[in-house]
Formats: structure tokens, C-alpha cells, sequence
């Protein structure tokens, strides 16, 4: 197993020290709020690098596993979030690694869609229609995305989808910043054209009049013309 990613010394904030001493002791509550704090941002990564749901939270679960087996050793190497997220992405390219020499040791007949990351649902009063629309074209996002080469992929997941600076990606996946902003550039260009070629069906349900809104409309008109039925 590779040695836990080394990053350079920071000084960590007193509160995360506080919590990482009071996990690495045991403190349930402690270890929970690491886990909610960092959940959705290390997700994010494990499965820019997996492009599968189960695969990325059975990593996801391993590299928090080995962390907090290790978090009594933390000594505030840069920030708590940014050595969970090696370890995670760490994890995840062993995966990775592992899958690819299977494949090549087992065939498979043929190679499963990736699954898509669930966006949060709307609430029961948003309008039916617009939140199909909505649903399509964040599918359609979300398809370009896992399309992506790896290399541009996890740029662009840390730059735009988690909002880090380019230095902080640089940081984490070990790249020049310069690499960062070409690898984001050609990320961006590759998402812009696979949309182009697909969002001409999702446009044709733009702005949609139909379901509830219709049929409220029609009897608005009906009542009023004294034709209710």
C-alpha cells in the first residue's frame, strides 16, 4: 500500500485541530463532522476518476477508513480537506488501476453505461413541466462531464464543479498551474461541443406549457367564455 500523500506544512486553523484531535481519540461526533464537512467535495473527485456511483462510495468509504486509521499522524499538512482529498483520489486511481487490469485479464462483452450523479430533486410545488426540462438538460451536463478524458475530467470537476482555485488544483492533483488552465480550457471546449450536438432535442422542450399550467389555462378560457363543462 503507497505511503499516505505527503503536502506541504501549513498552519492548520485551531478548530480543525481541535476536531482532528478529538476524531483521532476516538469521538464519534468528531468523525462525523470530518465525514458531512468533506462528503460531497471527495464524492465529487473519487467519481470524476470512477464515473460509477457504487464504485465511488465503496472508494469513498475505503479512503475514509485508512484517513481516520491514520488522522492520529496528521500534523496539519495543509489543510484537513486537502489531505482527505489525496487520499481519496489516491484510493480512487488504485481502483482505477485495478479495474483496467481485470479488463484486460477478463473481457467484458460489453461495458455498462456510467451512471449519472443525481441532482437534489425539486420541491412538490415546482412547476412539473420545467423541472423535466431542467432534469434533461442538467443530464446532459452531467453526461459531457463523465465523457471527458480523465485528465481533463478531474480539472474540471476541482475548478468548476468545487469551485477550487487554480492553485489549489494544482496543489492537489500535483500539476503546473499553467496545466491547470489548459487542461480546463480544453475541458470547457470538449463540454461546449458534445452539448452542441445534443441540445437540440432538449431546446424543442424549452419553455414548456403543458400538464397543469394547460389544462388551468383551458378552463380559465372555458369559464370565461361560459363554456364550462
Amino acid at each position: 500500500m503507497p505511503a499516505l500523500p505527503t503536502i506541504p506544512i501549513a498552519d492548520p486553523a485551531e478548530g480543525e485541530a481541535d476536531l482532528v484531535r478529538r476524531a483521532a481519540a476516538g469521538e464519534a461526533q468528531a468523525v462525523r463532522a470530518i465525514i458531512r464537512s468533506h462528503n460531497q467535495r471527495l464524492y465529487r473527485l473519487v467519481r470524476a476518476v470512477l464515473r460509477n456511483n457504487a464504485d465511488a462510495e465503496d472508494v469513498l468509504q475505503e479512503a475514509y477508513l485508512r484517513a481516520f486509521a491514520n488522522l492520529g499522524g496528521f500534523q496539519g499538512e495543509a489543510s484537513l480537506s486537502t489531505w482527505l482529498s489525496r487520499i481519496a483520489l489516491n484510493a480512487a486511481l488504485m481502483r482505477l488501476r485495478a479495474q483496467k487490469r481485470m479488463k484486460r485479464a477478463t473481457p467484458a462483452p460489453e461495458l455498462a453505461k456510467a451512471e449519472i450523479i443525481p441532482f437534489p430533486h425539486a420541491s412538490s410545488t415546482a412547476d412539473p413541466e420545467r423541472v423535466m426540462a431542467q432534469r434533461q438538460l442538467l443530464h446532459l451536463v452531467e453526461e459531457a462531464t463523465d465523457a471527458l478524458p480523465e485528465t481533463f475530467r478531474l480539472v474540471f470537476v476541482a475548478r468548476v464543479i468545487e469551485g477550487l482555485s487554480v492553485e489549489e488544483t494544482a496543489a492537489l492533483l500535483e500539476l503546473a498551474p499553467a496545466t491547470v488552465k489548459t487542461r480546463l480550457h480544453r475541458a470547457r471546449k470538449l463540454i461546449r461541443m458534445r452539448l452542441e450536438e445534443r441540445i437540440g432535442p432538449v431546446l424543442v422542450e424549452a419553455f414548456p406549457f403543458a400538464g397543469e399550467r394547460c389544462e388551468r389555462l383551458t378552463q380559465a378560457v372555458l369559464s370565461k367564455l361560459g363554456l364550462e363543462e
